[in-house]
């Protein structure tokens, strides 16, 4: 039981998910199934592809939030002798699983209405039923997606929103933002191939809104995919975060050179960090674990979420001008400090 002493001993989040990504899945659960009556009710009564492959869309989106709960809830089980570092990597599975599912199910069940629609057009009745839902939808939709963003805002600050969404360790915000954001265009797209089928009296417009909502779930599903699987496989801290691990070891007076900073998440609030250190040779081994001390919790103060932490010691030697190799922006990184194959460049 040592390893789940210095788990317990480490101050690390057993959370695994925060409560706030758990409520803006529960906002978007909510949401999608009420919208998905909405919608059914509005198919049956008009006979409109589009509408049906929009009740498809909101329906594959309520599975999905319920497969996203059932993974947070795994996420936060206790670490154990086979999981040492905790479950928190259960989420990044069933994240995946969603992605899967609204492509295959939700992208291909929408463009196959609309194929058969396309093929088969049939004239299109009770359109009120149809405009009042879909406005209906998208209220819900952009409430959905506005608790989602503001989440999102506490960890975009400056950057744009790709970046955000490429740094961001919980699917369970960036997976509700993708579904959001696809299912307000697919209600424009819907409401587009309704009124122009109707204006013009082109039914087949509206199985072709019904294909477009197809592929735009598909591309949905592959930046979800994506974006998961870098997660799964081990995903790392951000550039910025790792020089300023960097910039905090090396500010320590004790430490002459801090090697490069390896990161790995296991969850989105659940990261491990290792790095090597070397001090100076006349220090003791008391005054170096002070140091290491220092440093852990100054990391912990800054990165909370950093906490699983191994900092490997050395003593200082004396390093000649031809083992220095550059790294960009941060100095010059003696050899002696890295294995061969670390890279020291924190931009590549």
């Amino acid at each position: 039981m040592r390893i789940l002493e210095n788990y317990i001993y480490s101050g690390c989040v057993r959370k695994s998910v925060s409560e706030r990504s758990s409520r803006i899945v529960y906002v978007a659960l909510t949401a999608n199934l009420l919208i998905v009556v909405a919608k059914l009710v509005a198919a049956a009564f008009t006979g409109s592809s589009a509408m049906f492959a929009e009740a498809l869309h909101s329906l594959v989106d309520s599975g999905n939030g319920a497969l996203l709960l059932f993974g947070q809830h795994r996420s936060k089980r206790e670490p154990d002798e086979s999981h040492p570092f905790g479950y928190g990597k259960e989420l990044y599975f069933w994240a995946l699983i969603v992605s899967i599912l609204v492509f295959a199910v939700g992208g291909g069940i929408s463009a196959y209405e609309g194929v058969l629609h396309i093929r088969h057009p049939r004239p299109l009745q009770h359109l009120g039923w149809n405009y009042a839902l879909l406005a209906v939808a998208f209220c819900f939709e952009g409430a959905s997606l506005w608790v989602a963003l503001r989440e999102l805002r506490r960890v975009r600050g400056v950057r744009s929103f790709w970046a955000a969404i490429r740094i961001s360790k919980d699917p369970a915000v960036f997976a509700v933002v993708f579904e959001d954001s696809a299912a307000l265009l697919g209600v424009l797209i819907a409401f587009g191939g309704l009124y122009v089928g109707h204006r013009w009296r082109m039914p087949v417009m509206d199985g072709l809104a019904s294909l477009l909502i197809g592929l735009l779930l598909g591309t949905v599903a592959v930046l979800l995919a994506r974006e998961t699987k870098a997660l799964l496989v081990g995903e790392g801290a951000s550039p910025e975060v790792l020089r300023s691990i960097r910039q905090m070891a090396q500010s320590e007076k004790a430490v002459e050179r801090a090697g490069y900073p390896f990161t790995m998440y296991f969850g989105p609030t659940s990261a491990l960090l290792a790095m090597k250190l070397q001090f100076y040779p006349q220090l003791n081994a008391v005054e170096i674990e002070a140091s290491i001390d220092r440093i852990e919790a100054n990391i912990r103060s800054r990165y909370p979420e950093i906490c699983h932490i191994f900092l490997e010691a050395e003593r200082m030697r004396v390093v000649t001008q031809a083992e220095y190799r550059p790294s960009s922006e941060l100095g010059y990184v003696p050899t002696g400090l890295m294995e061969e194959n670390t890279v020291t460049d924190l931009d590549q």
